[in-house]
């Protein structure tokens, strides 16, 4: 089962409780810090372009990368209708292309938690060192491991709207770090009839000192971490954690 196909048609509905406003503002101060108020940016895991967008209505020069036709299928349509200059790319990002350098990358929402192995989170590292400006920045956050441990664990989730209901039946591996979910999707067609979709999503819960092995390991620098949900210093409890990352050579 592909990930992020049918689902995608219903993406935005159920994030909802998604705080976008806040990860924006988050991104543009981080930014702004640095007097970065405008330039190429990449949205790497744009999804369906909800942070891509806010960013390009903010004065950024905006190209989002994703793997998902869908996903991006949903952006490009946002993208007609704000009339906003986007470039999308559907690529794999452990082996994405740009066509220069840019002034940032950012990854939100757990993208990078669908790299499954350590291996492959260096290589996806080490390009977008590649593909930054001198100083450039990579901001990004990933799920804990205790978020998937003892959040996610072995629970099953269900969320009803009023064209679309799902249910998320997750299990994690604690010995290999790995968490799938097995998601069934009900789309409302017309009347009261609705269509069933599956998809299974598979993530890997990195290890802090892994993921700090990685930014060094492609000549990155580590500037700053912290809690991504309240910005406070992380804790044992922490379930997300925003990074700070800048290129300090190839």
């Amino acid at each position: 089962m592909e990930q992020y196909t049918n689902f995608a048609k219903v993406y935005d509905l159920f994030m909802d409780n998604v705080p976008y406003e806040k990860w924006v503002k988050q991104i543009k101060d981080i930014l702004q810090a640095e007097n970065i108020y405008d330039g190429l940016i990449c949205d790497l895991g744009c999804g369906t372009g909800t942070i891509t967008e806010s960013l390009a209505n903010s004065g950024y020069d905006m190209i989002g990368i994703d793997n998902s036709y869908d996903m991006l299928d949903v952006a490009t349509e946002k993208k007609y209708e704000s009339g906003n200059d986007i470039l999308y790319l559907c690529q794999d990002m452990r082996e994405f292309e740009l066509y220069g350098t840019v002034r940032a990358v950012v990854s939100r929402c757990d993208s990078l938690n669908y790299i499954q192995s350590l291996k492959d989170l260096k290589k996806v590292f080490a390009l977008v060192n590649n593909y930054l400006d001198p100083n450039g920045l990579f901001i990004f956050d990933m799920n804990t491991v205790y978020k998937y441990k003892n959040i996610l664990s072995d629970n099953t989730f269900a969320e009803v709207r009023d064209m679309a209901g799902f249910i998320w039946e997750n299990s994690y591996d604690s010995e290999k770090r790995i968490n799938e979910y097995d998601l069934n999707l009900f789309i409302k067609l017309e009347g009261d009839t609705y269509q069933r979709f599956e998809e299974r999503h598979v993530q890997k819960a990195f290890t802090f000192e892994e993921i700090v092995s990685a930014i060094e390991s492609s000549n990155m620098v580590l500037e700053s971490y912290v809690d991504a949900d309240n910005q406070k210093s992380v804790s044992e409890s922490t379930e997300r954690i925003l990074f700070v990352v800048r290129e300090k050579g190839k």
